[in-house]
């Protein structure tokens, strides 16, 4: 990436009220957290730890009103952890991805497949991209300030690859091949940088997609 368009990434991450440093430290605080699981904990514990660690890091910095003003509103409806911008504008989940997060010459895809809740997210962003706003409604604007399955969801997207490269961009999705998201409104890469000891690697055996998204194994 290229010093300009770095400079227009960090632009646009502050018109959504984000940073670079707060992802990256949910990201280095989560997988602190999935370290601690051992062989004696569930098998998938260690990848639910690294998924909702990450999910609630965003959630407790951007909600904590030492450390954002106006605040950010949580919600876990549906099983999408979402953090919501205090205008209602937009939202964001972490998951991960693969491909070449980070890096915009490369096509990235979610890492696993996604359910019915989350392809009717993906349906409505492009909704939104077509209309140039949201569609509101009075069941979510007290609490939200707005409709919350119609306003813009961003992933945070991350992804571990075989050299234990960890690398994280932010992206509004727009379209899904199947049960992967595969399409890309906008892309602002984050970072890409060492992180030895953690594995982020695919499920052996993906279910519907309604279950938290990746497995983490420790490696030696």
């Amino acid at each position: 990436m290229t010093g300009s368009e770095a400079h227009e990434a960090d632009a646009r991450l502050k018109q959504l009220g984000v940073g670079k440093e707060l992802f990256e430290d949910a990201l280095d605080w989560a997988g602190a957290q999935a370290r601690m699981c051992t062989g004696f904990d569930a098998p998938a514990m260690a990848g639910i730890t690294f998924w909702s660690r990450t999910n609630r890091f965003l959630a407790e910095h951007l909600t904590d009103p030492t450390n954002q003003d106006p605040i950010w509103k949580y919600t876990a409806r549906d099983s999408i952890l979402r953090v919501v911008h205090p205008s209602g504008s937009h939202a964001i989940t972490a998951v991960s991805g693969s491909g070449g997060v980070g890096d915009l010459e490369c096509s990235v895809r979610s890492k696993n497949p996604k359910g019915r809740v989350m392809a009717q997210l993906v349906e409505n962003n492009m909704k939104y991209e077509r209309s140039g706003q949201g569609v509101f409604s009075s069941r979510d604007e007290v609490e939200f300030g707005g409709e919350l399955d119609s306003m813009p969801l961003w992933f945070l997207l991350y992804e571990r690859n075989a050299e234990g490269k960890l690398s994280a961009e932010l992206s509004l999705p727009k379209k899904m091949e199947g049960k992967y998201v595969n399409e890309w409104s906008e892309r602002l890469p984050l970072f890409i940088r060492t992180d030895p000891g953690l594995d982020i690697a695919l499920l052996d055996a993906p279910d519907d997609g309604d279950d938290p998204d990746f497995e983490v194994r420790k490696t030696n």
